[in-house]
């Protein structure tokens, strides 16, 4: 064999140099290179990021905690693009041991594995602000937090090990602090500060709009403050967890389930693992899945999973609980829509829960009307998830798709085929979930499921119709008060030719023709109707008060 050949068939395989180039990614060192999947693409949205993560954190903790949230948030410019931005709440404060791993590793969190309405779901939002910060100015996190008077106030600055996901402590002491109990978080970052539709200022207001229980006291980086105060004294409902439907349960999670589960019996391991899953619906979904109800979960095969999976999917098993969502109600949404915009007309809708892939849902929604709100522009759009505002990728959302395929000509507005609509108005739309879809990991756009576009239409539509009445019943009183107007302006010159044909004094013909004419006032009025919550919105002729009346 030639020499050349021996050499070849020596040479160990390229699959062998491959292999040592492969190595275990960590979550964290992941989004150091895909940051602008956390939404931190470009300077001006990372400081609303930033900020928006420590504020919903602060939100559900005062919620959790039964407290009525006072957030206090401040940005300081440091330089041209270096900013330093402080969240203070008044929330229950963190266990000391628990904040590095809160605030200094990815994926770390109470609320992924639990059904219940919440703010934050993944474990990601401010951990993912701390790594933008450190990856930005090389600065650590601050944290002082204090969970009792009784107890000390905690200070930490924290970094990560992107290599390994873990928090790297840099200093660690108790801290002198008024507060009795709450959360301080500072940040230094590189950002953007500018005002208008996409910033941190149009965040909060939406904030303190979908929020009316909240305070919230911000100092822009201009040294401005501004004081949202609460609309209501009023906590929103307590939501509770809840176990998963077996009607949003998969193959691969059932399996997963049944692996892990320390139920006996298949029959009991439906009933404990799934809500609304009684003794007797388990029994029958076990005959529909042609499996013995006495079955140990550890002997399901794969095909027996997937029968079981088709015996839940024959059986007919009620919607699930609702108390895991805290809807923000009519009555509260419009003291917020109030508060924060000044229209001349308010409505609401809130629809009645339903579900998707298992998860319960309720959607709301409300118009504001007229007063302050530019006409000749679309209307605004404000979108909520779970009391968080969506500021970014409105074309890519459920929301923004449904109010275009909507017609709104019925109810008074311009709209040129599928597209947003124009006129004075705001429309909200709101969507209270135990899981909200979003369509990326940024948390910004609502996945376009049929049940969910569904609702959201049904619930424009009835904001619509109260919208759609009122604008009507107002251009009626207009053009009655025109004609009146018209009518006025003619007085003079049938006064004349009264005078010429009966002979008598101009002025007492005038002054008749005066009387005769009512000029209507505009009053607006609201009115509760019995039986019902819904506020009526009516306008109507209020004739003027007229000293000793004669009738001509």
């Amino acid at each position: 064999m030639p020499p050349q050949e021996q050499k070849t068939e020596a040479k160990e395989p390229i699959a062998y140099e491959l292999a040592k180039k492969q190595k275990e990614i960590s979550v964290a060192e992941f989004f150091t290179k895909n940051r602008h999947l956390l939404g931190f693409d470009n300077k001006r949205k990372a400081l609303l990021m930033a900020v928006k993560e420590a504020v919903d954190n602060s939100l559900d903790a005062c919620e959790e905690a039964r407290v009525l949230p006072e957030i206090s948030i401040e940005m300081i410019q440091m330089s041209e693009f270096k900013y330093k931005i402080i969240i203070e709440d008044n929330g229950p404060g963190i266990v000391k041991k628990q904040i590095p791993n809160i605030f200094a590793k990815l994926l770390y969190g109470s609320k992924f594995h639990t059904l219940k309405q919440a703010r934050g779901q993944q474990g990601i939002g401010i951990s993912a602000a701390v790594l933008y910060s450190q990856l930005t100015t090389g600065k650590p996190v601050k944290i002082t937090s204090r969970v009792s008077k009784k107890e000390p106030a905690h200070y930490f600055e924290l970094g990560i090990d992107t290599q390994n996901n873990k928090p790297v402590i840099a200093k660690e002491e108790i801290a002198e602090w008024p507060r009795e109990h709450g959360t301080k978080v500072e940040l230094d970052l590189e950002a953007e500060y500018i005002k208008g539709s996409q910033s941190v200022d149009e965040y909060l207001k939406q904030t303190a709009v979908i929020n009316p229980h909240v305070t919230l006291i911000y100092t822009n980086p201009k040294s401005e403050q501004v004081i949202y105060a609460r609309a209501t004294d009023k906590l929103p409902e307590q939501a509770h967890e809840i176990k998963p439907h077996p009607y949003g349960i998969e193959l691969g999670m059932l399996m997963d389930k049944l692996r892990w589960t320390e139920s006996r019996t298949l029959q009991s391991f439906l009933s404990a693992e799934f809500s609304r899953v009684g003794p007797g619906t388990a029994k029958e979904i076990c005959s529909n899945a042609a499996l013995l109800p006495n079955t140990k979960p550890s002997q399901v095969s794969r095909d027996m999973a997937e029968k079981l999976l088709h015996g839940i999917q024959n059986t007919k098993i009620i919607a699930p609980p609702t108390d895991c969502l805290s809807p923000i109600g009519k009555e509260l949404m419009e003291k917020g829509l109030r508060k924060e915009i000044k229209a001349e007309f308010y409505c609401t809708a809130s629809r009645a829960p339903s579900v998707y892939r298992g998860n319960p849902f309720i959607i709301e929604a409300a118009c504001a009307y007229g007063g302050e709100i530019p006409k000749e522009e679309k209307v605004n759009i404000l979108r909520f998830a779970n009391r968080v505002p969506l500021l970014y990728q409105e074309g890519a959302c459920a929301m923004t798709k449904s109010i275009m395929e909507t017609n709104w000509k019925p109810y008074g507005l311009q709209q040129s085929g599928d597209s947003v609509p124009f006129g004075p108005v705001v429309i909200v739309v709101h969507m209270a979930s135990v899981w909200v879809p979003f369509t990326s990991e940024s948390k910004e756009a609502i996945a376009n499921y049929a049940e969910i576009t569904k609702e959201i239409k049904l619930a424009l539509q009835e904001c619509g119709r109260q919208l759609g009445a009122y604008v009507r019943k107002k251009t009626k009183i207009s053009d009655q008060l025109e004609r009146a107007n018209m009518f006025e302006s003619y007085i003079p010159e049938v006064a004349d030719s009264l005078a010429a044909l009966t002979g008598e004094k101009k002025e007492k013909i005038l002054n008749g023709l005066q009387k005769m004419l009512v000029k209507p006032e505009i009053k607006q009025e609201i009115t509760e109707e019995e039986d019902s919550d819904d506020k009526l919105y009516r306008m109507e002729f209020v004739k003027p008060q007229q000293e000793n009346p004669e009738n001509q």
